[in-house]
């Protein structure tokens, strides 16, 4: 694809480049002349610095620019870029670091990503090679760390999660509310595209760690605490609500049969792995642990190395219609344990203090049906699981 062309597919799909700096003097001019071979569609971000960037941004009165008078942080330079690409009706923004790492010769790259998707709402991301020769060992770990918490917090992997050189969807970041302002803004706001079911897919991309040129702003104590805090809250959404919205909505998509048949006899886990994601499930779900059964059937599902999926769908054998018969079950399974009647009048466990000795009952009863369950429905579904595995394994011999 030749530069004309690139150009002129950049002004059709209305995209920008947007290049935050933060005294960068040395590599700045370089890297804003090696984007304008491709567009003049750029916006450049001077986040506060103090070197001589100011003086250079002068040479280039014809761009579009934004000057911070004091140093904000990254976060806050991409998202002033946004709303100002906003403000100028561009629907993309490719945003390039202006410490020289990436090339503006991977621009074509990301432009026809887009244009193989449609030109949809799509948020990309340049993979780095993070095994050759020269990358920072600070930035291998820290990708890898980034790269971990993405899968767990949305499901996706990615093979890199912390390049800055991306193309964001405006008209999604429009709509969406950010609260980080450092470096873990390009976290928070990948997983909360995710989250709204924008594709986030990598490409490859050349990187160069000059040292001799290149100035980091990353400071590794106070932004991998920024970062773990992030992940921290991103988790517990994610738990609480991001993960269980999602299997509901794939679980009322597909429908009982349909989710039996693909995600439970058609995981390619083993039927003793699946049977023991079911009995954990089960367990969760008739537990007395209320308002902690989807953490806990994810949490352990992942700790255990078992399917996430199905601990999951199977923890939500406690489902409102029936929480009754779970209650009355595990108060029955208390009395039989300690031998010891359910007192059912109010006015009783209120005056001799009987509430206390029903909730040990319910307590102790709801972990010996939680128990008794897993076994029943792990080791039925092992036995079923394991039969259907011998029948298609004969089937595929015969």
């Amino acid at each position: 694809m030749n530069t004309e062309l690139v150009r002129q597919k950049i002004t059709d799909l209305n995209v920008c480049i947007i290049i935050p700096t933060y005294n960068n003097e040395r590599t700045l001019k370089r890297v804003i002349d090696s984007v304008l071979e491709y567009t003049n569609n750029i916006i450049i971000v001077n986040d506060g610095s103090t070197d001589s960037t100011s003086t250079i941004l002068k040479e280039y009165e014809g761009i579009e620019q934004i000057h911070f008078q004091k140093n904000r942080g990254k976060g806050i330079a991409l998202r002033e870029g946004f709303k100002h690409a906003i403000k100028l009706h561009y629907h993309f923004a490719l945003t390039i670091d202006s410490d020289g790492q990436h090339f503006a010769s991977d621009i074509p790259a990301f432009i026809k990503t887009l244009e193989e998707h449609n030109a949809n709402d799509i948020l990309i991301i340049g993979a780095r090679n993070m095994d050759q020769e020269g990358v920072p060992g600070k930035s291998s770990f820290g990708n890898k760390f980034s790269n971990f918490w993405f899968n767990f917090e949305t499901g996706i992997k990615l093979q890199d999660t912390q390049s800055g050189f991306r193309l964001y969807p405006l008209r999604v970041i429009k709509n969406m509310t950010f609260f980080t302002t450092k470096f873990e803004f390009e976290i928070e706001v990948i997983v909360k595209s995710a989250w709204r079911d924008i594709p986030v897919i990598n490409i490859p991309i050349q990187v160069l760690y000059d040292e001799s040129e290149r100035v980091s702003h990353f400071r590794p104590f106070k932004d991998f605490t920024r970062i773990s805090i992030l992940n921290t809250w991103l988790v517990i959404l994610a738990l609480l609500y991001y993960k269980p919205r999602h299997f509901f909505r794939n679980f009322k998509k597909k429908g009982f049969k349909r989710f039996f048949k693909e995600d439970v006899l058609g995981s390619n886990d083993s039927p003793r792995k699946k049977a023991m994601s079911i009995a954990l499930g089960t367990f969760i779900g008739f537990s007395p642990l209320w308002g902690f059964h989807t953490f806990l059937a994810i949490t352990l599902a992942v700790f255990l190395k078992l399917n996430k999926t199905i601990s999951f769908a199977f923890s939500n054998v406690s489902f409102p219609p029936f929480i009754p018969f779970i209650v009355i079950a595990s108060l029955k399974l208390g009395e039989l344990i300690f031998n010891e009647p359910v007192t059912y009048s109010i006015s009783e466990a209120l005056d001799n203090f009987e509430g206390l000795k029903n909730l040990k009952l319910y307590i102790v009863g709801s972990f010996a049906l939680a128990i008794i369950g897993a076994v029943l429905f792990g080791g039925i579904s092992y036995l079923i699981l394991e039969y259907l595995q011998n029948k298609k394994q004969a089937a595929v011999n015969g």
